[in-house]
C-alpha cells in the first residue's frame, strides 16, 4: 500500500490538470474548473479512507 497509492494520486492528478486544460482551451472553463475540482475531491476522499484505517489501527495496538 505505500508506493502504489502515491502512483494512484499522481495519475490522478496528471489526468485531471490535462482534461482541465482541454476544457479551458475549449471555452469550458466552468466545466474544467468542476472537473479539476472533483479530481481533488477523489484525492481527499482516497486519503481521508486511509487516515481512516491508521487511526483503527492505532486504537487496537494501543487498546488493552
Amino acid at each position: 500500500m505505500g508506493v502504489d497509492i502515491i502512483f494512484k494520486i499522481a495519475a490522478i492528478g496528471i489526468l485531471t490538470a490535462i482534461v482541465g486544460q482541454v476544457l479551458k482551451q475549449t471555452g469550458k472553463d466552468e466545466i474544467g474548473t468542476l472537473a479539476t475540482l472533483a479530481g481533488l475531491i477523489l484525492v481527499l476522499v482516497m486519503i481521508l479512507n486511509m487516515l481512516g484505517d491508521l487511526f483503527t489501527t492505532i486504537k487496537t495496538i494501543f487498546s488493552f
